[in-house]
């Protein structure tokens, strides 16, 4: 029995690319399957080998303009033949209409990497592509999972050469922000389809608030915020201006990430009772009793996940029975410290719609895994 060729090709689709090299060695029908466009459409490409010129990349270069949604993982950034082969995935991929993008880095980085090398490719990339322009079908782009610092001039050019972005997110966690707000403000001009957003909250301004404001603007789906020290030298936004942008998008929901180099004093001016939060991390390795009865006061009706990295104690067990009780949309809770019995009792009977859960009452060795409900 012979599978229809759609059949096999959705079969590939499921394989890495050295696998997809191996099986397209197997027989003359399975090599010919292999350069349906479904086998491309969806794929991950992980630049591990150490060589510039992979065998199994090389094999399939003509095909990598089929691929429409596109996962590049950069391993062991030391090693510029990684670097190097990322680099030709991405101007082999934007020659054709590339639609999604998401660009990581595993491993270690090298000291003083500054990921020139990459920002500059990625730019090459979108704006060189042969018989297209760039990015011009590019409507979805994640740069969270890349460690160096990204530009403004990236950032910039980016929205030039995309004008169909819907989502973009550049809150890559780094320990420093260079993108200002005008940029913001230029990107949003620029893209007027994004509803998806990933910023540092130095990013934010009145400025960027009032172009999201726009009647003519498309409605705003998601903001992910990653707050760092730095985001205490800059005003923040008040919870009149939270309400105003939840009035005029009411479907969005938001994404917050405080890190432990955020002073303590600075978290309630971030965590404003208007902010449609839907996600929080709360990164800090001390005491979170207060800021946990923050949250059951203000986020009850609309918080999914919550995730702290804190210190135990009996009030902590009790803020966190509160929190519970109260927010009955939970779906995750991860909470990185112990916790008695009765809390993890409380979310499972309180939180009907939770799955996934890590709430540990003894300690155990790291990394502390999370327990999933069937």
């Amino acid at each position: 029995m012979e599978f229809p060729e759609e059949v096999l090709a959705h079969i590939f689709s499921y394989l890495s690319v050295t696998e997809r090299d191996s099986a397209s060695a197997v027989c003359k029908r399975w090599s010919q399957s292999m350069s349906h466009p479904r086998v491309w459409r969806y794929t991950e490409i992980r630049c591990e080998t150490g060589e510039q010129e992979d065998p199994a990349l090389q094999h399939f270069s003509s095909l990598l303009p089929l691929v429409r949604h596109l996962k590049i993982t950069v391993s062991s950034l030391s090693d510029p033949a990684n670097r190097s082969a990322a680099l030709s995935v991405l101007r082999l991929a934007t020659s054709g209409p590339l639609q999604t993008l998401s660009l990581s880095c595993s491993g270690g980085v090298p000291l003083f990497y500054s990921g020139h090398d990459l920002e500059e490719g990625l730019e090459a990339a979108l704006t060189t592509a042969p018989e297209h322009v760039g990015g011009a079908f590019l409507s979805h782009l994640d740069l969270r999972g890349v460690p160096f610092t990204l530009s403004q001039s990236l950032v910039r050019v980016l929205a030039r050469q995309s004008p169909n972005l819907r989502s973009l997110l550049v809150n890559n966690q780094t320990l420093v922000c260079k993108v200002e707000p005008e940029a913001v403000v230029e990107v949003l001009g620029l893209c007027p389809l994004l509803n998806r957003l990933g910023l540092f909250y130095t990013s934010l301004s009145q400025k960027v608030v009032d172009e999201l404001l726009l009647p003519q603007r498309c409605p705003l789906l998601a903001i992910e915020l990653f707050c760092e020290r730095f985001a205490k030298y800059v005003p923040p936004l008040e919870d009149n201006v939270w309400a105003g942008l939840k009035h005029r998008h009411p479907g969005l929901k938001v994404s917050l990430i405080l890190d432990h180099t955020l002073p303590m004093d600075h978290f309630s001016s971030v965590l404003q009772p208007s902010v449609p939060l839907q996600h929080l991390e709360l990164l800090t390795f001390t005491d979170l009793v207060q800021q946990t009865h923050l949250v059951t006061q203000s986020y009850s009706h609309a918080l999914e996940t919550i995730i702290l990295q804190t210190t135990s104690s009996p009030e902590l067990d009790s803020a966190l029975r509160s929190l519970a009780a109260a927010c009955s949309h939970l779906r995750e809770v991860h909470c990185y410290c112990v916790v008695s019995c009765d809390v993890v009792r409380a979310f499972k009977d309180c939180c009907p719609h939770l799955w996934r859960y890590t709430l540990k009452t003894r300690k155990e060795p790291h990394p502390w895994r999370c327990t999933v409900i069937k």
